[in-house]
């Protein structure tokens, strides 16, 4: 592989986000020009130090964490509300957490659904070879279904996302496609007549 070179010439707007060019050449004032839109700013390289194998685990462990910390906070939640931790200053869950986090009334119970997903969907896949949610969006649209739906819904997400995270709106796609096909026909039709 090909080292960069140190400096590189880049033709770029006039202005630059480092403030102290390197040398006394790079001081020419380039309002001065007739077209400071094509003036040329040099632009030292950096070369990035690869990560170690130790560093590698660290991040992905590190980065499943940040992905779990909204279904930690789910679970959190449901344990508040069952176990009624808010009632020495507050008359209602929903008033604590409003208080308390800032949440509208629907917030808590959207996280606490998007946990029961989220640990259904840890039971049949491994978390170090399976694309995981990362927010409660992905998982909202599949809060209805059964458990096993629910990984199937998210497999089938993940390949239409080409392997990586699937947006909310993939994951409901997938979830309105299921239950079109999954639609019990009405036995009572409507007689006009």
């Amino acid at each position: 592989m090909a080292k960069p070179s140190s400096k590189r010439k880049k033709s770029t707007s006039a202005t630059s986000r480092d403030s102290t060019p390197p040398d006394d050449q790079d001081l020419e004032d380039i309002s001065q020009q007739k077209d400071p839109g094509s003036a040329t700013i040099t632009v030292s390289a950096v070369e990035v130090e690869e990560l170690s194998s130790e560093e590698q685990r660290d991040r992905q462990h590190l980065e499943r964490r940040v992905e779990r910390a909204v279904f930690e906070a789910g679970k959190a939640l449901a344990e508040l509300r069952d176990r009624r931790l808010y009632r020495s200053t507050h008359k209602t869950f929903e008033e604590y957490c409003h208080d308390r986090f800032g949440y509208s009334r629907r917030q808590p119970y959207l996280l606490m659904d998007a946990a029961i997903v989220f640990d259904n969907l840890l039971e049949k896949c491994d978390p170090l070879d399976q694309v995981l949610p990362t927010n409660e969006r992905q998982v909202r649209p599949m809060t209805k279904l059964e458990p096993q739906q629910q990984q199937q819904v998210w497999l089938r997400a993940v390949e239409l996302a080409g392997g990586k995270v699937p947006t909310g709106r993939i994951v409901k796609d997938v979830v309105q496609r299921i239950m079109e096909r999954t639609r019990v026909p009405n036995t009572y039709p409507i007689l006009l007549g």
